[in-house]
């Protein structure tokens, strides 16, 4: 019998699997999530004015409606590697695989069977959810990941009660105390769970005076109050009127119909997100169920719980959005890879259906990837990256005609999704505005720190900003009206170029990307071969425009 190698069943296969199958897609815009506009927007005013406790949209309005953590993770990665799209999202997409070590060293201070770790670490990695907030400059991937970090300390102060290691307190409050600094009010509510749950669960009860330590505490509390109280100082209580109506004010219902509906939701979610995974255990999931939970009661009645507390909150918020599952997700992939493998493992054949479904939807994106690149051009780099997803796809089919219940055989096709739409996202998306803004600046007599006037979508702007970095002052309005007299440049869409006819002597394109709404017309250009015509006239357009009167 073969044994199986030990990087096979390590935390870093999995964690390097996500990083070398995921960046591609995360460290560039292949798809930009509206909410990162406000982050790397604030970012790069830090940058202008030297101010790195207040935040400003792009219009230079005040923000203070989430702390200050995620802010500063932008601002580290432009800082350290500069400003682009890749660098405003690097620190994410290491924190979210960083989250699996996490989950794996919580899996093994479970410690029942050597696989519960390896198992988990491979749910976690290819969570559908886990990986786009990994590609996304927002705080819910950091919120995970601290809250992970304060789960792997309860998880040990839960299995070595009242004499565990202080370590488990300080990743327990320092977890929280970060979580509250990127997230705010969510990680005090399930702190607060987890500390009442450690006090009076039935099974391993921590005394008080045990959790009580006051080191970890003072810290914990500095780490997640010092910007409130800086705020607070700097502007009054008018800043937390606007943080307390984003946490509560705009996202707690009270309908019960609606809070009805989105438990429902919320519960359905967190099982079907697991898919496949969930899916090689459907006959067995309630004996499993029993068989995991009787292995160590305390720590899987916290995970429940927090699951519980986590679903019972998002049902109660006005708008639901999946990714509120999040901070939990990594302890619902540890109580699903104990269901999986409490008794029997899931079958050969189970797997290799899976497998092979999810390479098969593999080759069907690679095939339309090809199509569009060969129709639209694409660079030669992108061919060898079609060519290693092909080959590396060939050869896991191969593999699971003999196939074993390894669940690398299983996440690694999952993960190659994200590899594969990254190639067929990149003639829709890259170049990305902001690069391509960038390209005409280098080849442009325009003086740093130029005030540009920018009309148009604000989540293209913050593209834009990007790309001219700090050294120009780039500013949002809703109309030229709006526009001072300084502003000498303007940057604008289709739209607004069409109200600003006839007022100023010169516009250029110096932005055009395909506009999905436009895949039609996308395809039959690739058929007929005209794409640059049929491009500048159904794509997205950027306008420059020099502010000479007539």
């Amino acid at each position: 019998m073969n044994k199986t190698p030990e990087w096979i069943n390590s935390y870093g296969f999995p964690m390097v699997a996500f990083l070398v199958l995921v960046g591609p897609f995360a460290l560039d815009f292949h798809l930009h999530y509206p909410d990162e506009m406000y982050y790397t927007d604030a970012a790069i005013r830090m940058m202008q004015n030297g101010d790195f406790l207040t935040t400003y949209l792009g219009n230079g309005e005040l923000r203070f409606k989430k702390p200050i953590l995620t802010y500063w993770f932008v601002l580290a990665g432009f800082k350290t590697l500069g400003v682009a799209a890749y660098s405003s999202r690097i620190l994410f997409l290491i924190c979210g695989a960083g989250i699996i070590p996490l989950v794996y060293h919580i899996a093994k201070i479970i410690g029942k069977t050597p696989k519960l770790p390896t198992w988990s670490a491979w749910i976690i990695a290819t969570h559908p959810i886990i990986i786009f907030s990994s590609t996304r400059s927002i705080p819910d991937i950091l919120l995970a990941f601290f809250m992970t970090l304060a789960a792997l300390g309860v998880t040990g102060l839960l299995k070595y009660g009242n004499n565990s290691p202080k370590k488990y307190l300080w990743f327990f409050y320092l977890g929280l105390a970060f979580a509250f600094e990127t997230k705010g009010l969510p990680a005090a509510a399930l702190g607060l769970v987890a500390i009442a749950y450690m006090l009076f669960n039935p099974w391993n009860r921590i005394k008080i005076t045990k959790l009580l330590y006051l080191p970890a505490i003072f810290i914990g509390l500095f780490i997640a109050l010092f910007w409130f109280v800086a705020m607070y100082l700097k502007f009054g209580p008018v800043y937390l009127d606007s943080f307390i109506e984003d946490q509560v004010g705009m996202r707690v219902g009270n309908r019960l119909l609606m809070i009805g509906k989105h438990f429902v939701f919320a519960v359905l979610l967190m099982v079907l997100l697991f898919i496949p995974w969930v899916g090689l255990r459907l006959k067995g999931i309630v004996s499993g169920f029993k068989a995991t939970f009787i292995q160590d009661k305390a720590i899987y009645g916290f995970a429940i719980l927090w699951i519980f507390s986590i679903i019972g909150m998002t049902a109660m918020v006005s708008t639901f959005y999946e990714r509120y599952l999040l901070p939990v997700t990594p302890m619902a992939s540890i109580l699903l890879a104990g269901i999986l493998i409490a008794q029997d493992p899931p079958s050969n054949k189970g797997m290799k259906i899976w497998v092979r479904i999810f390479l098969a939807i593999n080759w069907l994106i690679l095939a339309v990837a090809l199509f569009a690149h060969i129709g639209l051009g694409g660079p030669y780099w992108i061919y060898f990256q079609w060519l290693i997803a092909i080959i590396l796809s060939i050869y896991l089919w191969r593999k699971s005609s003999k196939l074993t219940t390894l669940p690398h055989t299983l996440g690694l096709p999952l993960l190659m999704l994200f590899l594969s739409i990254s190639i067929v996202t990149h003639p829709l998306s890259i170049p990305n505005q902001g690069r391509q803004v960038q390209s005409y600046f280098t080849n442009q007599p325009i003086p740093k720190n130029s005030n540009i006037a920018f009309l148009g979508n604000l989540h293209y702007a913050s593209k834009i900003r990007i790309g001219l970095g700090p050294e120009y002052r780039m500013k949002t309005f809703a109309s030229i009206d709006e526009v001072p007299d300084d502003y000498a440049y303007i940057i604008c869409d289709e739209p607004n170029l069409k109200k600003l006819e006839g007022r100023f002597q010169k516009s250029k394109i110096i932005s055009v990307n395909w506009d999905p709404k436009y895949i039609k017309e996308m395809i039959m250009a690739i058929i007929n071969g005209n794409t640059t015509e049929e491009k500048i006239k159904w794509g997205k357009k950027y306008y420059w425009i020099d502010r000479s009167p007539l």
